[in-house]
């Protein structure tokens, strides 16, 4: 019964439950996707997300300051800044993700190291420097 549901399911079946807990095999799981997967996944649906929410909040922006317009009271121009500043924060947090999502510099596939420690002597940093020239 178990294999069943693990088949509808498309998952793998458990091996063992040791005290109450259920100890699965690593090899027997499925590879379909790595976290690096969701993540991308995650944040594409962010994304898309930002881009709704600032699409519906400019249309909402539109028609509530036609209706501050019309009425000309105060709460409604009070509610049209609150919408604008709204806004201006979901574009600003766009952005930050978007910033953040950019790949990391890298030098010959490796990741750039932008601060480097060397313990030694002047001499000795000398030597690696005229070392590292004559290699290139």
């Amino acid at each position: 019964m178990i294999d069943e549901i693990s088949n509808s399911l498309g998952l793998a079946p458990m091996d063992e439950v040791v005290e109450g807990k259920v100890v699965v095999d690593k090899k027997s799981l499925p590879a379909t996707a790595t976290n690096v997967d969701y993540a991308d996944k995650d944040y594409d649906y962010a994304r898309t997300n930002f881009y709704n929410i600032i699409e519906t909040g400019t249309e909402a922006l539109e028609q509530m300051l036609d209706v501050a317009k019309a009425s000309e009271h105060p709460r409604a121009y009070e509610v049209v800044s609150t919408i604008m500043k709204t806004l201006v924060d979901a574009n600003k947090d766009l952005v930050t993700m978007s910033e953040k999502k950019k790949p990391k510099e890298t030098v010959d596939g490796l990741p750039m190291t932008n601060n480097n420690l060397f313990v030694g002597s002047t001499a000795e940093l000398q030597q690696l420097l005229k070392d590292m020239r004559k290699g290139e």
